[in-house]
Formats: structure tokens, C-alpha cells, sequence
């Protein structure tokens, strides 16, 4: 069988990570790579991502490259907001192309975004293509693999996930985004006009609840700094005790008047412990924990990467995490694997 053919949309800090794996994964073949940058259109995608020449120019010439390349798949990595990224994925879907993307609100739309929703699924229908949101988080840690450990449960009464992670090891951006290095009041700031929050975690939360048949009353969330004791840096903050080291999110669904689900993520500088947890009160009760936790961007791309024989090979229409077969890490006999056209 031929090779599946991927096109990387957005090559930054994510889209960088997406293209780099997808170049190493046997059985696909990037045809071409869209940025708005200007510092990055015309550059090779190669040379940017794993510094070798591919003959691959990066343009802002999205329906140009849609109809010259005729990608199977496309590999989206623009922004966090559906709203924000609709025109790029109805475009790429106009194309006839499959989709995932790490855009964190498309993960599970269907909650704070049912219109926008209704129309990427129906015209992915039209299309006969198929639409997937995922990543780290959301798309895993914190719902697919709580969805997953579920099932050994007989009865699943509430759920605490927590994900802590040590800031310091992740790209400039993102200690930006949880707000390392701020006062106290800056920080606060930042929160008021929505500039520092993990976005997902409604998502991640109706998830789960969709998949338990659970239905919630609402979801509360409180974002909070996690306020440093000590001195601790990356290779681009310092931070003084009494700054913020970065964020402490938590998220609550809500059920019958009571916390049934609660997402907690920690993301700082100078974390002395990162890791997974995940506890389930149920029968029988699980206490589930990945030491080290899980790195972010690695992740993120294995992630999307690794869902792309299971979005090409499931029904046509937006989908969810909570939908596809079980992904891996191995792509198996995409002969068996891609659905008919």
C-alpha cells in the first residue's frame, strides 16, 4: 500500500513536534507544511524540524497546498479556541481530508460549543472524512486513560485525577502560560482576563461523564498560583519565593449536588515530584500513578500521530477519544486499517 499522505498545518512549538515524528513513522510521507509566520514561509520544513533538507517549503497557501498535495490526512496545530480554528478546519475538510487536530476545545466539543460542533460534524459527513481533537491533555491523562481504568471497575462512585508537572523541563511558552515568575497580583490579573488557565479540562471532564453515562449538574473550575517557597529556575525564569511558580487548576463535575469527577493539574518550577495519578473510588478502588509523569509536547505528537491509522479507518464525522478502537503506538497493517472511499 502507499504511503499515507500527511500534511503538518501550523508549525510551531506542537506543529514542530507533530511534523519531526511524523517524519520518523514508517508508512507516511509528509507532502507539505502550512505556517502563517513569515519568518517561517518559504523555510524547509526539514531543516526546521530535524535539521535535514527534505525539498518540503513550508507556505501560507492553504487551498493551494490542499489541492496540489492532496493529503490524506491533515495534522493541525493552531490554537486552543474551536471558535478560532473552525475556518481552518472547515477549509481542510473541504479539501476531503481527515483531520486531528490538538486544538484543546475540540477534544469533546459537544458541551460549551454544541453549534460549532454540529456543523464540523455534518460537514465531515458530506465529505466522508473523519475529524478527531486529542493530544496529552486533553485527549489522555486525563480522560481516555481515566476512561480506560474505569473499566475494571464494577461501580465507579467519583474520580480524582491529578496531573503535577515540573514546568522547568517544558519550552518557553508554556512556563509563560501557567504564569511562572509573576507576582501574586499579576498573576491574578492574568487570570481575570483568562490569559493563564489550562484550557480542556470542561472538555476532559464531559468526557468522562459521557462515557460513565453520568449527567452532570456542571463543572466548576478555580485557578489558582502555586506560590514559590524557595528559589527555582528553567533555562529562561527565575523565580523568587514568593512568586508564582506557575498554576495550580482545578476542575469539578458535578452530580446529584456532589464532586464526582475533580481534575487537578500542577504545572511549576522546581516540582520535586511529577506524576500521574489517577484514584477511582469504585469497586474494587484503584490508585493508579505514573512516576516522572508524562512529558507534554513529546506526548502531544505521539498522541495525534499515533491516532492517525484509527481516524482513517473510523466512521465519518467529528469523533472523539472515547470513540476510536484503541490506539497504539504501532500502526499494524494499514491495509486493514484505512475505511473505504
Amino acid at each position: 500500500m502507499k504511503d499515507i499522505r500527511v500534511v503538518q498545518f501550523g508549525v510551531g512549538p506542537i506543529g514542530a513536534e507533530l511534523a519531526k515524528y511524523a517524519l520518523q513513522k514508517e508508512g507516511m510521507k509528509i507532502v507539505g507544511a502550512v505556517d502563517i509566520d513569515k519568518n517561517k514561509v518559504g523555510k524547509d520544513l526539514g531543516e526546521l524540524t530535524i535539521g535535514k533538507k527534505l525539498d518540503l517549503p513550508i507556505t501560507d497557501d492553504v487551498p493551494g497546498l490542499l489541492k496540489r498535495t492532496k493529503p490524506d490526512i491533515v495534522l493541525h496545530s493552531t490554537g486552543s479556541y474551536l471558535r478560532d480554528v473552525k475556518p481552518q478546519l472547515l477549509k481542510i475538510i473541504g479539501a476531503g481530508a481527515d483531520v486531528i487536530s490538538t486544538c484543546e476545545e475540540l477534544a469533546y466539543p459537544f458541551m460549551k460549543n454544541p453549534k460549532i460542533a454540529k456543523e464540523i460534524d455534518a460537514r465531515a459527513r458530506k465529505k466522508r472524512v473523519t475529524v478527531l481533537g486529542t493530544g496529552v491533555n486533553p485527549g489522555f491523562v486525563m480522560d481516555t486513560l481515566v476512561i480506560a481504568t474505569t473499566t475494571v471497575c464494577r461501580d465507579v462512585r467519583k474520580i480524582h485525577s491529578m496531573r503535577v508537572q515540573d514546568a522547568s523541563r517544558r519550552r518557553l511558552p508554556f512556563q509563560k502560560k501557567i504564569g511562572a515568575g509573576l507576582t501574586q497580583e499579576e498573576f491574578k490579573a492574568k487570570v481575570s482576563n483568562g490569559t493563564i488557565r489550562h484550557v480542556g479540562f470542561a472538555e476532559s471532564i464531559a468526557m468522562i461523564a459521557s462515557a460513565l453515562g453520568w449527567k452532570l449538574d456542571g463543572i466548576e473550575e478555580r485557578v489558582e498560583p502555586k506560590i514559590a517557597e524557595v528559589p527555582a529556575a528553567s533555562d529562561y525564569i527565575h523565580v523568587e519565593p514568593g512568586q508564582a511558580a506557575g498554576v495550580n487548576q482545578i476542575a469539578w463535575g458535578i452530580r446529584n449536588g456532589e464532586h464526582v469527577i475533580t481534575l487537578n493539574l500542577q504545572a511549576y518550577l522546581g516540582c520535586p515530584d511529577p506524576r500521574e495519578s489517577i484514584v477511582i473510588d469504585g469497586d474494587p478502588p484503584i490508585d493508579l500513578t505514573i512516576k516522572g509523569g508524562v512529558h507534554g509536547d513529546i506526548a502531544t505528537a505521539a498522541v495525534a500521530v499515533n491516532c492517525i491509522p484509527k481516524v482513517m479507518a473510523a466512521e465519518s464525522g467529528l469523533a472523539t477519544m472515547k470513540d476510536l478502537s484503541l490506539p497504539s503506538a504501532w500502526f499494524g497493517d494499514l491495509k486493514q486499517l484505512i475505511k473505504a472511499t
